[in-house]
């Protein structure tokens, strides 16, 4: 008989464990690189000739499969109908992790630094951000999987390809993981114009930073569950940063704090 009180573990979306790439190139460079690790090519029915040969050979020469489906089905699973040319592979992204889990694996003493992405709608940000996070060291970034762009292959070219090796944090929506995080006790902040300045905050050690969208900045949702605004400091009349180089600033500055 099940619990009643058990907690409800949901099923891992495959989104919270591969980068799906398209298009003939970006899957083919995805399989000549012997450092990713590919589950699955899959062609549309419609993929015939040199195309389709040189793909199934590429994938056969790493043990990769190769699956069959509608180009219909293809535009799908790509989220892409215009450039996925018929064509998709599931790369495993190795530091990707729904956030409970990773939460969970925290324990209640270790320190920990993440930056939230709140309605980032612009790919080459999220990659830029991706990039200058892992760079810096930080244990996550949270991609909600409503409200940020999906990791394509836009993004990836913006991180130089570290999005597949990003320690990303997968949840619905930023405001659910805030909740999250709250409750595995960080302390969240939202960065927005007007807050004290994050140089000269006294920051708990586990500690999440959240950037908001490029025109509005952070929503409402978001904004009521941060425990406070932190801002950067800003001189000779300029009054905003683009969101990328806010967050390379703020993951730099909780890589300092370590």
């Amino acid at each position: 008989m099940t619990d009643p009180a058990a907690p409800v573990v949901s099923a891992v979306s495959p989104k919270d464990r591969f980068i799906t790439v398209y298009g003939r190139k970006p899957v083919l460079e995805a399989l000549a690189d012997d450092g990713l690790e590919v589950d699955k090519v899959i062609l549309a029915d419609s993929v015939r000739g040199g195309g389709e040969r040189e793909i199934t050979a590429a994938a056969r020469r790493r043990g990769v499969p190769v699956q069959r489906a509608s180009a219909q089905r293809v535009k799908v699973l790509a989220g892409n109908g215009r450039h996925d040319q018929g064509v998709l592979a599931d790369v495993v992204a190795p530091r990707m992790s729904p956030l409970a889990p990773f939460l969970s694996d925290l324990g209640t003493r270790r320190p920990a630094s993440v930056l939230v992405l709140d309605a980032v709608t612009n790919p080459s940000n999220v990659g830029m951000l991706l990039r200058s996070a892992t760079a810096a060291g930080l244990d996550g970034v949270l991609l909600p999987r409503r409200g940020v762009p999906a990791i394509d292959p836009l993004v990836i070219k913006a991180s130089a390809g570290v999005a597949f090796s990003a320690p990303v944090l997968r949840c619905a929506t930023a405001a659910e993981g805030i909740d999250l995080m709250h409750g595995a006790g960080f302390s969240v902040f939202g960065l927005d114009a007007g807050g004290e300045s994050l140089l000269d905050a006294d920051l708990p050690p586990r500690v999440a930073l959240v950037l908001g969208n490029e025109t509005d900045g952070l929503t409402e949702a978001v904004r009521e569950r941060c425990d406070g605004i932190l801002s950067l400091p800003l001189f000779g009349g300029v009054e905003s940063l683009n969101v990328a180089s806010a967050g390379a600033i703020a993951a730099y500055e909780l890589l300092r704090r370590r």
